[in-house]
């Protein structure tokens, strides 16, 4: 090896050969020896501040997705610009990196969350079979990959208690900016930190992440120890490999004029193990601002050149060539909008990491990710040589290790949009199966209590799925939770259900021998100190429906109404025994007795329904053991046009009872599901009544939800809007042309998002979930027993 100038075996003189053995000494020092030395950090704090090298700090943001690729082309171009003022917030002291993540997880721990284990009861068959469905929508979409986004800023400082103190202020300034983009984000620890790299290393076994940070002090060990892998190799010139796992980093050489913010989108949707980075790092505006007018001043000195020779070849000294023209074109307006525009300038590296099993699986993920960069007129090269560089830069530490960057102003750097589409699957015990997710297949499970106002409305046209929906959903609420279940049924459409899950069916009609009391009331009916005050607004609410007519009651008449409701709950109060409960007639009589005129005509209208042939609500409650049943189905098909509304009235009232009585004695939430919502909405006061309780069961552990397939009915409804503001929770199957409008305006629904409720088949929609939409996809499987339960199709229902 020749070392020196001259010949390779002349030999050294001492202070030459000391020199060299210091630099050979120095040289092997610097390369790890151990795995650990190659993770490129010196120290995690607790609070989650890395000291990456020996000025520089960093810390990290988990961030979450919002809809972006469905957005309209107004609420695009907002969440745009608000991202490039995001990135005009981090000036030239500023490091940024953004880490997006695809990790595929451990099946069995994933398939832990859905799993439905048996109870040894009568309804051990229903739970395995809605579990092997739940299993087999599990395997059609990428629930096994999990994806995070994570967002590292770091600045260089002198000591840990300055860098501590500015990094705060970043956080502060970098919360603030994700609330603008409607994005939640969060702050980690230097525990969830270190668990981010743990799994990274560990991909090939998946291992749980054991550690405290007594750990440390104890065993003497770093932190670095808890998290490395079994070892690291950098052999190859194109690849590396990490325990079982092998790697290759490559760089995005972004060679089209224009970019597409779907590029980075269509690498976050691979379904393959799969690390992006994005590292952003802002030049000082007035340095961009030199380097552009001295880039401008090098291309005319070349432009003059191309002049003079043609000019001595007696050609047109205007004919450059066309590059010449366009770079010159194109620095100029980089310069106006350095100058006049909200504009900066960043030097951005683009690098992508796949991992697999074997080189096999590699060479097919990196060809896949090239195509994408293909696609967009950009090149995926290799970093050759460079690997552990690469990694050490595709890690969430904050440093970049690679020097290829390219300079790119704000708007340039933003279309990388970091948002595509937001997943909903949440960990919660009782999360229940809502469909799969359009875009991404994956299965949508969520838990409506975890909503500030779980209330929820089924909305769709005639055969879209609304039953089969608002079915799909109790059957999972009853093999999940403890709630108490209450269907108010008016086409007889849950009955055989109900009696599958061990429930009762109440049916109320004229001729029936099960009676339920409208008047039916319990000390804890209202929060109030008088419980009468609710109760009365129920009785002017059925008043209102029986003799209300076209302008509702007078005023006179809804006075002596409340008087009568005071006087005929009196006993009761004082003696509060089931027997002492009033029925209609009571009010009958207590009307009567009145002075008023008014008192009179309110009395006779009355009367029907006391004394005469509608009288089925004249009497005090029958049914035993309405709080012991999981499930309860009032049937009221049989009531007849004149009653039917009545009936539901009635019945949204006796669920207030139930969801008062649940929460006092039972401490367990009461699901409320009414079909034909909209026939509550036809009347003013009923409609006002139907508001109130929605706003007052969110906070008794109550969860109404409203089904119907007249939506045009239950929209023209002033109160509607009182419903939508208290519902964060709206299942959209198929919607008619002209509901579509009014509910994409409701919930601020752009029209992409829109085409999945037009035309669309059955168990097709949109699940408005808090602030998040999805377009889902629900196709239970036919050839089960539950299926045919719940289906209220005719031909499927007659063949059993």
């Amino acid at each position: 090896m020749k070392l020196l100038h001259g010949s390779p075996n002349r030999k050294l003189p001492p202070q030459e050969k000391q020199r060299v053995v210091a630099a050979m000494k120095k040289r092997k020092a610097a390369n790890p020896r151990t795995a650990q030395d190659t993770i490129p950090y010196l120290r995690m704090y607790r609070d989650g501040i890395c000291r990456v090298t020996d000025r520089l700090y960093t810390k990290m943001l988990e961030f979450q997705d919002i809809t972006y690729q469905l957005a309209n082309n107004e609420d695009k171009t907002t969440i745009f610009e608000n991202y490039c003022d995001f990135l005009n917030y981090f000036d030239s002291s500023i490091t940024v990196q953004l880490t997006f993540i695809n990790q595929s997880v451990n099946m069995k721990n994933f398939a832990k969350i859905i799993d439905i284990p048996p109870q040894g009861d009568s309804f051990d068959d229903i739970r395995k079979e809605y579990a092997s469905m739940l299993k087999d929508q599990l395997a059609k979409g990428n629930n096994g990959l999990q994806k995070r986004k994570f967002l590292t800023f770091g600045i260089e400082a002198d000591d840990f208690a300055s860098a501590k103190q500015r990094l705060e202020r970043i956080e502060m300034d970098v919360m603030n900016n994700f609330k603008v983009l409607g994005v939640r984000a969060s702050l980690l620890n230097g525990y969830d930190r270190l668990k981010v790299l743990h799994d990274i290393f560990h991909a090939d076994s998946k291992e749980p992440f054991m550690f405290n940070w007594d750990l440390t002090y104890q065993s003497g060990l770093s932190t670095k120890d808890f998290i490395a892998p079994t070892s690291f190799s950098f052999r190859d010139d194109r690849t590396f490999t990490m325990g079982r796992k092998i790697g290759a980093v490559s760089y995005l050489q972004i060679l089209a004029p224009e970019l597409s913010d779907r590029m980075l989108a269509d690498y976050l949707d691979m379904d393959t193990d799969l690390i992006v980075n994005l590292h952003i790092q802002s030049i000082d505006q007035n340095a961009a601002v030199k380097l552009i007018k001295r880039k401008i001043t090098d291309l005319d000195k070349m432009k003059i050149e191309e002049q003079k020779k043609a000019v001595r070849s007696g050609y047109d000294m205007d004919i450059i060539p066309s590059d010449l023209a366009t770079y010159g074109d194109e620095a100029k307006n980089l310069l106006k909008d350095l100058q006049s525009r909200n504009e900066r300038m960043f030097l951005v590296t683009f690098l992508v990491m796949n991992t697999a099993d074997d080189k096999k699986k590699l060479d097919n993920a990196t060809f896949a990710a090239a195509g994408i960069a293909q696609k967009y007129n950009c090149t995926l090269k290799p970093l050759d040589f460079q690997q552990e560089n690469a990694l050490a830069s595709s890690l969430p530490l904050g440093r970049n290790l690679v020097p290829i960057q390219r300079g790119l102003t704000t708007s340039s750097a933003a279309i990388f949009v970091p948002f595509t589409t937001q997943e909903l699957f949440s960990h919660s015990p009782q999360s229940l199966y809502y469909g799969l997710n359009a875009l991404s297949n994956n299965m949508i499970m969520a838990d409506r209590k975890q909503l500030k106002t779980p209330n929820g409305l089924i909305l769709g046209t005639p055969g879209a799925g609304k039953s089969f929906s608002a079915k799909r959903e109790i059957v999972n609420v009853f093999l999940l939770t403890r709630d108490q279940i209450l269907v108010c049924d008016p086409e007889s459409e849950y009955g055989a259900l109900t009696l599958k899950l061990g429930g009762q069916v109440i049916e109320l009609s004229p001729n029936s021998k099960q009676c339920i009391n409208p008047l039916d009331i319990n000390l804890n009916y209202s929060e109030d100190d008088n419980p009468l005050t609710l109760k009365s607004d129920f009785v002017l609410s059925f008043c209102e429906l029986i003799c209300g007519g076209r302008n509702g009651l007078e005023p006179i008449e809804r006075t002596v109404i409340d008087r009568c409701v005071s006087l005929i709950y009196r006993e009761y109060i004082a003696n509060p025994k089931p027997e002492n409960v009033p029925v209609l007639g009571d009010l009958y009589r207590a009307l009567r007795q009145q002075p008023e005129p008014e008192a009179q005509r309110v009395a006779t209208a009355l009367e029907m329904y006391v004394t005469g042939t509608l009288n089925v609500f004249n009497n005090r409650t029958n049914i035993i053991g309405l709080t012991d049943k999981r499930m309860i189905t009032f049937d009221i098909r049989r009531l007849g046009k004149a009653l039917k509304k009545l009936g539901m009235l009635i019945l949204e009232d006796q669920a207030w009872n139930m969801v008062t009585v649940n929460r006092f004695e039972g401490h367990k939430a009461t699901r409320f599901y009414i079909d034909e919502f909209h026939l509550l909405f036809k009347d003013q006061q009923t409609a006002a009544y139907s508001v109130e309780i929605w706003q007052r069961f969110r906070k008794w552990n109550g969860i109404p939800t409203g089904i119907t397939q007249n939506v045009k009915t239950l929209l023209l409804s002033p109160e509607i809007e009182n419903i939508f503001d208290n519902s964060d929770f709206v299942y959209m199957l198929n919607q008619a042309p002209g509901d579509r409008q009014r509910i994409a305006k409701q919930l601020s629904i752009s029209p992409q998002q829109l085409s999945y409720v037009t035309n669309s088949n059955e168990g097709e929609g949109l699940l408005y979930f808090g602030n998040t939409i999805i377009p889902f996809v629900d196709h239970f499987p036919k050839d089960t027993q539950l299926y045919k339960i719940m289906t209220t199709k005719p031909d499927e229902v007659n063949k059993q």
